[in-house]
């Protein structure tokens, strides 16, 4: 497999479509300036709206938008998830993955919602606004196999190791992670899939006080399949981080600690 270089783009999305597309133009430019041949995005990359006033909006013309710059830029571009209508009367909170031709080449609906109650009084019950996926995705791309996932779906081991047993060598993560949880699990959550597959992470995490005032935890990654940090942004700042990923470490990890294809006697 060859070498390539990734970008993950962490946002401070609010309720404005057109000021988040605004911050997602400006960093995927600077993503093609950096040679990326693929860029990341958070979770609800268009939207994020206060929950406890939710209200369905059609974000359409961003994938479009983004579709578009798919193509100028030569670039795929993972839309980490977009809440999207599908035939329901509530929508899946989808992720999309675009080719640098402009063509969804796949798409994966959030199987793990987030209905929890923290200590602290945060309360969230994503299942009140948003239907769950019920099927794992291995998308295939230029680079190798993707496995698609969303959130809160990193804690659920099974799912990544169904993932790489079906073929993925690299896993997209998108997240708006709570501060609170993010404190506590994010980096430990993120290195333990990395090392149980053998997969390089693509953590494109939202960041700072949203809508509502929910805050994020930021600190977007790119992980290595030896579960090394390659590359980490800041905890409260938008940006973008860049890597060169070399293939090569997939089977070096995976040969040298088998346990993915090691069977269990439980």
């Amino acid at each position: 497999m060859p070498k390539f270089i990734a970008s993950v783009i962490q946002l401070n999305s609010g309720e404005d479509v057109a000021t988040n597309l605004i911050e997602i133009e400006k960093y995927l430019r600077e993503a093609a300036k950096q040679g990326s041949q693929i860029a990341f995005l958070p979770e609800n990359a268009f939207l994020m709206q206060d929950s406890r006033n939710y209200k369905y909006i059609s974000v359409e013309a961003a994938i479009e938008k983004c579709q578009n710059w798919a193509e100028e830029l030569q670039m795929s571009i993972l839309i980490g998830s977009a809440q999207i209508l599908d035939g329901g009367n509530k929508p899946y909170n989808r992720s999309l993955l675009i080719d640098k031709y402009g063509k969804i080449n796949a798409s994966y609906d959030k199987i793990h919602l987030f209905d929890v109650k923290l200590k602290n009084g945060e309360d969230y019950k994503e299942s009140d606004r948003v239907l769950a996926g019920n099927q794992a995705i291995v998308a295939d791309s230029e680079f190798g196999k993707i496995g698609m996932t969303i959130c809160y779906d990193v804690r659920f081991p099974h799912l990544y190791r169904k993932l790489a047993l079906e073929g993925a060598d690299f896993l997209s993560i998108p997240a708006a992670f709570t501060y609170t949880t993010g404190l506590a699990h994010w980096h430990v959550l993120l290195r333990s899939r990395a090392i149980e597959t053998g997969c390089y992470i693509f953590a494109a995490g939202q960041c700072g006080i949203h809508p509502g005032n929910r805050r994020t935890y930021g600190h977007s990654m790119i992980i290595s399949p030896w579960g090394e940090i390659i590359a980490e942004a800041s905890e409260d700042t938008p940006g973008i981080i860049t890597a060169t990923i070399d293939s090569d470490k997939i089977n070096e990890a995976r040969s040298m600690i088998p346990s993915l294809f090691n069977k269990s006697v439980f």
